[in-house]
């Protein structure tokens, strides 16, 4: 276990160079030759790539995606797409690190793409997939915190050896993981950057954990006061959201936000819901003309 923790190990310092931002401190050049080249590097049929359905990235920024893809029109794909051999498609490929690339890469109607080929079992594929998003600030907590809970549960890690390979300490991973006995609703405040990881574990193991998040976001509390607020120093007062025209419409639950969840992942945008009665409003939100009309697109419009 200590030889394969080292080469992991190994692995994840590697990912700096290989994943570097900048095309020249990786020493790649955009390849033209769909032929392989040295250390694993070729070019190879866009469409013949497929995301990694366990990557723990679930959300991609609309307007990173639009710049990054105006970028590739202008200069080409600079920095290769990490890969291994499809497992369910022989003649394929499953994306380990670039996914953010390959979406951009699809909006700026490439053809082929460099990508550097490598040999991953499905736990390695993970792992460097968790590592290259926490080194770039890619992932939110939720995000993270699913992707070491599915190795610890899936692939038989403990907490120090994932503490290991990853980078961080034990207690970051066990805090992280903790997140998830978080309700849904208030766990979707987490994944919106609407409460903060220091809110959010002041919450953990609460019964009333929603109520308190609601309170939380509404007052614009900070950790301090939301530590307090948790503590049973200051008592929630239940929320009755009220409509554009002022009526009261019914409270947050955690069906309207699992809800929430999964409309603004397939809109890729923020989605608020508020019921009334039998109604109630929908509302998207968007950054740019661009994520409207991708908006837009998706809604078939």
């Amino acid at each position: 276990m200590n030889e394969v923790l080292r080469s992991r190990k190994q692995l994840g310092r590697g990912l700096s160079a290989l994943l570097a931002d900048d095309p020249a401190e990786e020493g790649v050049e955009p390849v033209a030759a769909a032929a392989p080249a040295q250390d694993g590097l070729i070019t190879v049929p866009l469409a013949q790539l497929e995301a990694n359905p366990d990557q723990p990235r679930k959300t991609f920024d609309e307007e990173e995606l639009e710049s990054l893809a105006g970028s590739i029109r202008e200069k080409g794909l600079l920095q290769p797409i990490l890969v291994r051999r499809n497992p369910r498609k022989p003649d394929g490929y499953e994306i380990i690190a670039g996914e953010r690339r390959w979406r951009a890469a699809q909006r700026a109607s490439l053809h082929d793409v460099p990508v550097v080929l490598r040999e991953f079992s499905d736990a390695e594929a993970l792992e460097v997939a968790i590592i290259e998003n926490v080194q770039r600030a890619d992932l939110n907590p939720v995000e993270e915190a699913e992707g070491y809970t599915h190795l610890i549960d899936h692939h038989d890690y403990t907490q120090e050896q994932l503490a290991k390979v990853i980078g961080k300490s034990r207690s970051h991973i066990a805090n992280m993981t903790r997140l998830l006995k978080l309700p849904v609703a208030t766990l979707s405040y987490l994944r919106n950057g609407d409460l903060s990881m220091g809110h959010a574990r002041a919450l953990i193991g609460k019964d009333d954990a929603d109520a308190m998040a609601d309170e939380i976001v509404r007052r614009g509390l900070t950790v301090r006061e939301a530590e307090k607020l948790a503590s049973g120093d200051a008592k929630p007062t239940p929320r009755t959201p009220v409509s554009a025209i002022g009526s009261p419409i019914e409270p947050f639950d955690a069906n309207t936000a699992a809800l929430e969840a999964d409309l603004g992942a397939a809109l890729g945008a923020k989605v608020s819901i508020a019921h009334k009665g039998e109604g109630g409003r929908l509302t998207i939100d968007y950054k740019s003309l661009e994520q409207l009309d991708s908006i837009c697109e998706r809604l078939g419009l």
